[in-house]
């Protein structure tokens, strides 16, 4: 699992004080309003404190330590924010963050390795799963597919006979 999860984008400054303007990657955009602090990158090498954070019309808008400038919030434009397990939102038994799924052997109950979890797909109703492999894939997340995911051991196992029901092969003409 990685140790940090990206949480949005930085899109441009937000008037000459040194606010952001900020696309959110998450399902929960008011948790903004409570992080002590973000990353600017992947390994946590650059951390900086919010000041203050507000929402408006599906966006978030921040204030960090440091950036007091149009010109240091410029600096941003195009960043991506990220966030420590410790500040992560708390997810309720059986989800994911998507950032855990990509990359995950799927295979099926019978132990046949089918791939590997390449993209999740955001589509509306029920997330959409790429699976890359010697018969790559898309199928629909749902429970009746899934028979379980191990994060510790990387792998996720579906169940065949409901696969076969709803896939979409690569292959199919």
């Amino acid at each position: 699992m990685r140790p940090y999860l990206m949480v949005g984008q930085v899109l441009k400054p937000q008037g000459i004080r040194g606010e952001i303007k900020i696309k959110p990657e998450t399902d929960d955009e008011a948790r903004f309003l409570h992080l002590p602090y973000v990353f600017l990158d992947e390994q946590g090498a650059k951390r900086l404190n919010v000041r203050a954070a507000r929402l408006r019309e599906g966006f978030v808008y921040l204030r960090l330590e440091g950036v007091d400038s149009v010109e240091a919030a410029e600096a941003l434009r195009g960043s991506y924010l990220y966030v420590d397990r410790q500040n992560a939102a708390k997810l309720p038994e059986g989800r994911y963050f998507i950032a855990d799924l990509k990359g995950l052997t799927v295979q099926d109950e019978a132990g046949n390795v089918l791939g590997r979890l390449q993209e999740v797909y955001q589509a509306g109703g029920n997330d959409v799963y790429q699976v890359e492999g010697a018969r790559g894939f898309l199928f629909p997340a749902l429970k009746k597919v899934i028979a379980q995911v191990d994060l510790e051991q990387g792998t996720m196992t579906l169940r065949a006979e409901a696969l076969e029901q709803v896939a979409v092969y690569d292959d199919a003409d």
